[in-house]
């Protein structure tokens, strides 16, 4: 048994996909197999179970995944730490976040962060969406993820930090800018700039305009928060949107952002893969963000309380 054998098995594990690994490892399917095979051959027991479309880890194959990520994780951990003396780095945090999120939700806590550890090195990896900076943080690859909470996910806690409302941004010559408040079967009748594709937010909107009936008639689709603002500022359509910190629309603005008080809040906040596990240095970066994001002492709630 190699750590070779336990890295791939926990890929495996992780993609349920053999040959998607082996494309991720630029090796072949059968090399792939052959690693697990080892290992089942080491414990006795069949590791994993083919399914109509790929394969999933047996009741003592989880066992072994478990325990073998976590101590693949702790590895790379120690590595890096010894990366960090060697560089002379007091320490280094890795963060997945979406394309508008750093400068939303995390000016304020980087600057404050920076302050406090003027040694410490941050990364940060832009992922397209949510689900891609969870699955970053899962594949070990980043420590947190800041990400629009949504359903569970395996091998990752997400932990609620913020909420956000939901606004429609509308040019300043529209008549529907200057309501107060907008109702959802209002919504119907706009130029809807849609949300980017399969992220947390556009489900989220969707799901709760199709209980109530709202269909929304698209004008043009993008790729993130900033760019559906900017097209609703240039008059291309108007944008249903959650109200993010650092948008300052005052004296002089093109659009206001009407309140739309029918729809629930969008969640956002904190993942790991395991809180407890992370470093020190992690912890109190991701406090110091939440601590200028809300004003108060940046402590994250336990979801299980």
């Amino acid at each position: 048994m190699t750590l070779d054998d336990l890295r791939v098995f926990v890929a495996v594990c992780e993609s349920g996909n053999l040959s998607a690994v082996a494309r991720d490892l630029s090796c072949s399917q059968s090399a792939v197999s052959q690693h697990v095979k080892r290992l089942e051959r080491e414990t006795g027991l069949p590791l994993l179970e083919r399914l109509p479309r790929g394969v999933a880890p047996t009741g003592a194959g989880r066992i072994l995944h478990r325990a073998a990520a976590d101590g693949i994780a702790g590895i790379g951990t120690a590595l890096r730490r010894l990366d960090d003396l060697r560089r002379g780095v007091g320490g280094t945090v890795r963060i997945a976040t979406g394309a508008t999120t750093v400068r939303h939700f995390m000016a304020g806590g980087v600057a404050g962060f920076r302050t406090r550890h003027p040694d410490a090195a941050l990364q940060f990896e832009t992922a397209g969406s949510s689900r891609r900076c969870l699955e970053s943080v899962r594949a070990h690859d980043t420590d947190l993820a800041w990400v629009t909470i949504g359903p569970p996910f395996d091998g990752v806690e997400q932990r609620p930090s913020c909420e956000l409302p939901w606004v429609l941004a509308a040019r300043t010559d529209d008549p529907i800018s200057h309501r107060p408040s907008i109702a959802l079967e209002d919504l119907a009748g706009i130029r809807h700039i849609e949300l980017p594709p399969h992220s947390t937010s556009r489900l989220h909107l969707e799901r709760h305009l199709d209980l109530h009936g709202v269909r929304l008639a698209s004008s043009t689709s993008v790729a993130d928060w900033d760019t559906a603002l900017l097209l609703a500022e240039l008059g291309l359509g108007h944008a249903i949107l959650p109200a993010l910190p650092g948008w300052n629309l005052g004296m002089g603005a093109v659009v206001r952002l009407v309140p739309i008080p029918g729809l629930p809040p969008l969640t956002a906040g904190w993942a790991a893969r395991q809180w407890d596990a992370l470093t020190p240095l992690a912890r109190e970066f991701a406090d110091t963000v939440l601590e200028h994001l809300t004003g108060r002492p940046g402590r994250l709630a336990d979801p299980a309380r």
